[in-house]
């Protein structure tokens, strides 16, 4: 096979140009301690701990979502049993909508259901969940939308209450983040992005109050990130929504910038396939950050590091050769190392043909094990500081995004750039754009649109597709069913009347919905309530 010449033009895989060599004339602008600093301190360019990996590995944790809630928690058992530290919840797209198993909308596609997650319905789904998990053990991430997550949370909270998990030993991260829920993975008649604000208020005040060790928002770049759009786009994207709730909070006048800070420093990020991009980016975002709370909130200095989990793209990932996957995830997992994250998910070999099997599960999380005990980068503290590349990109990244951020900005805001359309017009752009690089070669994967096997050649590298459980959706739909007979319904009718009289005032949810949690609501009552109560919204992609 001849091996192809290589391109005449270089540029990132975002579009930036790059030069043969960089030298100290590329950097000479740098001011070092403003810019860069050393570990641990502002900007925290350099990550957001002095020593780094020497003190604290970063976390491995395992998306985690097929089959029925048994089926999960299997799979959660056997990620922690191989050295996960933490678990990472993913629910079906039912779950993510907030409709129950028996919504006529669901059952036309019964036999979807539990392919994507596992359907999640109620207290007793939790309760089957966690059997055997201790929270208190267990660091959560659960993923879900800015209406969704509220429900998330008063399920945990119900879960630590019958577990006797006092709140100040829980710690885990609800995602409420508006990138995915109105960007990357919108749905029909959600919760209008403005109301949506007042729920995710609600979770960062009681957060503050009760759960020292929760992050109540974690701004995801990785979903959009899959849409296609540039590394400059996603940290903007994210550090947009970030000001839209600061604001929100800020705004009602019980807490100060420094009271909630910590809580809300918390980024999801993708590391994509261009190896030293994605590394300027993560030094980019941490500087970003500093310097938004420090100059536009005043925010003391204690409250300035942003704490980084990153998830190694699943669109980068190829259908044809699916081994050479392995090879992917390993550079990408070392690129977010580099970088300075503090936890990751690595995608499996098999993601691009379906939910992860077994071995390929393992085998993301000893990609990451390996890179801790083996490759020596723990060693040192942001052992590419320094690089004339490494640093001349994180400063054109940074840049880039802050155009990008201004240009939001200018639209009135993120919301506002969420409502109007503006944002979903900006990030098609660029997806077409990425696609048609594909299509046209200019950007090359191995063994799919670039050094291909000879039609008709024998599949070398065979791998057989994990299949989720058949019948998640019927098993669901029992329990569901079992459910509503047993509960005592008068209590939920109550749990949901309070609910809406709530929501109606402005007290804070959470008291409210924990109460319907326990009464045994489901999540589709909970979302039944939500589209009574506040205006609904729906994408301009399901226009």
């Amino acid at each position: 096979m001849e091996t192809k010449k290589a391109a005449k033009e270089f540029k990132t895989a975002s579009g930036i140009p790059l030069k043969n060599v960089y030298t100290p004339e590329d950097v000479k602008d740098i001011d070092y301690s403003k810019d860069i600093g050393l570990p641990g301190q502002a900007p925290f360019t350099r990550g957001p701990y002095s020593n780094m990996y020497r003190d604290r590995l970063w976390r491995i944790r395992q998306l985690s979502g097929f089959g029925s809630v048994e089926d999960q928690r299997e799979r959660i058992k056997l990620a922690m049993k191989a050295g996960g530290a933490g678990v990472t919840l993913l629910s079906d797209f039912s779950t993510y909508c907030m409709l129950d198993i028996d919504n006529p909308k669901v059952m036309a596609r019964l036999e979807d259901v539990g392919q994507n997650g596992a359907p999640i319905n109620s207290l007793h789904d939790w309760e089957t969940l966690f059997d055997g998990i201790p929270l208190d053990q267990t660091y959560t991430a659960v993923l879900g939308t800015p209406q969704m997550t509220p429900w998330n949370l008063a399920c945990w909270l119900a879960i630590a209450d019958k577990q006797g998990v006092p709140y100040n030993k829980l710690a885990g991260t609800g995602q409420n983040c508006f990138n995915t829920a109105y960007v990357a993975a919108p749905h029909a008649d959600e919760v209008k992005p403005s109301s949506a604000l007042r729920l995710v208020g609600d979770i960062i005040e009681y957060s503050v109050a009760h759960l020292p060790h929760f992050v109540p928002v974690c701004y995801s770049g990785y979903n959009i990130r899959e849409c296609g759009i540039t590394a400059w786009e996603e940290i903007a994207a994210c550090f947009a929504n970030a000001i839209a709730i600061i604001d929100e909070v800020l705004s009602r006048g019980r807490l100060g910038i420094d009271d909630f800070a910590e809580g809300i420093s918390a980024i999801h990020l993708a590391a994509d396939r261009d190896f030293f991009e994605e590394i300027a980016k993560f030094r980019a975002a941490r500087r970003m950050w500093c310097r938004l709370l420090q100059d536009r909130y005043g925010a003391k200095a204690e409250n300035l590091k942003l704490r980084m989990h990153v998830h190694t793209l699943g669109s980068s990932l190829a259908y044809e050769e699916p081994l050479n996957n392995i090879a992917r995830v390993s550079y990408q997992v070392l690129a977010l190392a580099l970088g300075g994250a503090q936890s990751q998910n690595a995608s499996s070999y098999d993601e691009a043909m379906s939910a992860p099997s077994e071995q390929a599960a393992l085998i993301s999380i000893r990609t990451g094990q390996i890179h801790q005990y083996e490759s020596g980068i723990t060693s040192v503290a942001d052992p590419l500081g320094g690089s004339y590349l490494v640093e001349w990109l994180t400063n054109e990244v940074e840049k880039r995004a802050w155009d990008f951020l201004k240009k939001i900005d200018e639209q009135g805001g993120y919301i506002a750039a969420l409502e109007s359309g503006w944002l979903h017009r900006e990030f098609l752009r660029s997806l077409l754009d990425n696609e048609r690089k594909f299509q046209s070669g200019e950007k090359k994967m191995v063994g799919a649109n670039f050094l291909r096997k000879d039609d008709g050649e024998e599949e070398v590298l065979p791998v057989s597709c994990f299949r989720g459980n058949p019948k998640a959706g019927e098993i669901a739909l029992a329990e569901l069913l079992k459910l509503r007979q047993e509960r005592d319904n008068g209590r939920v009718k109550e749990a949901l009347d309070e609910l809406r009289t709530v929501c109606r005032s402005k007290d804070n949810v959470i008291p409210a919905i924990k109460k319907a949690a326990e009464a045994y609501c489901t999540i589709g009552e909970i979302g039944t309530v939500w589209r009574e109560v506040f205006p609904v919204w729906n994408s301009p992609y399901l226009l």
